[in-house]
């Protein structure tokens, strides 16, 4: 019995769909965006994918990852905007930068430095990473990709094919009390941590987000 078909599977037929099918002039790189609440299981799918898509091409990589997360706003103006609290939040991130970045990713005229998120020290380092220019496959992962409000909505002309991972709320909320208890807080930190800022925000992704070319709800799945 042949083993039944993955995320990550789904994920690379849509990709391969994408390239067949695309539009866009000859020569401009492909961009997928994988979205979800936190919790979703998509930095993990992203990263398969990626993977993936680099081990059947050879020597010569075919896909890189870029996540969204480099694009969280510093705590000081957190701080300043009363906004700390709700870190994580779309308001709590450099959305126009996320905009202007996938606009220059998508011209491929040169090597495009992008931020990473160092969770250690909970702040983004600007230029931490660096997209080549030949490379013809993107994948960008983050909650927001797919949100209908401005300024979340421009970067839908970006994107060539879009993935939305959707567990169910219980899912989640099991998932990110488990990720606050592995940071070390107690169980009940853990639950308000979840409950109090994670959930507000999957709730914000999962009603507010645009329609997906290929939905996965990841019943069968671990994040």
């Amino acid at each position: 019995m042949a083993p039944a078909p993955t995320d990550s599977d789904a994920v690379l037929a849509l990709i391969e769909r994408a390239l067949i099918e695309r539009t866009r002039p000859s020569g401009k790189r492909l961009l997928i965006a994988i979205a979800g609440p936190p919790g979703s299981g998509k930095s993990t799918l992203a990263s398969e994918v990626v993977e993936r898509l680099n081990a059947e091409s050879g020597s010569e990589p075919r896909a890189a990852l870029l996540p969204m997360d480099g694009f969280h706003l510093d705590n000081d103006i957190l701080m300043e905007r009363g906004l700390l609290a709700r870190k994580g939040a779309p308001e709590t991130f450099d959305a126009q930068g996320l905009v202007e970045l996938l606009r220059r990713v998508r011209a491929a005229e040169a090597d495009t430095p992008y931020p990473l998120f160092d969770r250690a020290l909970d702040r983004a380092l600007p230029e931490a990473g660096l997209l080549e220019a030949d490379t013809p496959i993107v994948v960008i992962e983050g909650n927001y990709l797919l949100l209908d409000t401005p300024p979340w909505q421009a970067l839908a002309e970006w994107f060539d094919a879009s993935v939305f991972l959707a567990p169910s709320i219980e899912t989640l909320e099991e998932r990110l009390v488990q990720r606050w208890l592995s940071f070390g807080f107690s169980p009940d930190a853990a639950i308000t941590r979840a409950r109090g800022n994670d959930l507000k925000n999957a709730a914000t992704v999962l009603d507010h987000s645009r329609t997906a070319d290929l939905h996965l709800t990841q019943r069968d799945s671990a994040p």
